[in-house]
């Protein structure tokens, strides 16, 4: 019998569905049990520590010994930095269950940079919310995106922002103070014309929508004119 083309079709974009899904589960199981597994490897550490053995600070003895070791028994990826990040990152969370099961390792070793407590929970959550890549929130962080949205909040505001995230429920909570446009590279003393301004946005759109945040559009209507417009959720 022979099979219509158009069933066929939907056929294979099922099947294909469906074998996507199941390698996005297989990816985010396999890197939920790294993370674990480094959460545990920190813990392990933490651990001896505390039984008074030696601090495992970077460059000490102990960190030194134990990655040139498992690097012998387990292969590459644990370097004296990454055996550190590990320490590092079961100090930060002790509490396995406040540990994303989306995030990334690389995720988690970024947000291990932001030494402020309320700052990294906010780059957290906001990771969370706007389903940040690792160069996505590199970027938030190197822009200092927290800081800036909290000059313009009280403390109040400021513990609301870590604990939550950045929600813009009115026009006002979606402007940044200032903006970061650095990806444009426009040379210092140089003036452009709109033409060529909407056409570097344009280059860099995915840079430039993440630089406004959640709650921006782009539209290309007529002649590649620029809208930016704020809607609410």
């Amino acid at each position: 019998m022979k099979v219509a083309r158009s069933k066929y079709r939907k056929l294979l974009s099922d099947v294909g569905l469906s074998i996507a899904w199941a390698r996005s589960v297989a990816l985010q199981n396999i890197n939920h049990g790294l993370v674990k597994a480094n959460w545990e490897i920190g813990r392990h550490i933490v651990k001896f520590e505390q039984d008074g053995k030696e601090r495992a600070e970077y460059g000490s003895d102990l960190l030194s010994k134990l990655s040139k070791d498992l690097k012998h028994l387990y292969g590459v990826g644990f370097g004296r930095r990454n055996v550190l990040d590990m320490r590092r990152f079961y100090l930060a969370y002790p509490k396995w269950q406040t540990v994303s099961a989306i995030l990334s390792w690389s995720h988690y070793v970024a947000l291990l940079s932001v030494s402020e407590k309320r700052a990294r929970a906010f780059y957290e959550r906001q990771s969370l919310l706007e389903n940040w890549t690792l160069r996505e929130l590199e970027r938030q962080i190197n822009s200092s995106l927290y800081e800036r949205l909290a000059l313009s909040r009280d403390k109040k505001g400021i513990l609301k922002l870590s604990a939550k995230g950045h929600v813009a429920n009115d026009p006002s909570d979606a402007v940044k103070d200032p903006y970061i446009l650095d990806f444009l590279k426009i040379p210092q003393r140089r003036r452009l014309t709109e033409k060529n301004l909407e056409q570097k946005i344009i280059d860099n759109l995915q840079l430039f929508l993440l630089e406004l945040g959640k709650g921006f559009t782009f539209e290309d209507i007529g002649q590649m004119n620029l809208y930016i417009n704020y809607f609410k959720k």
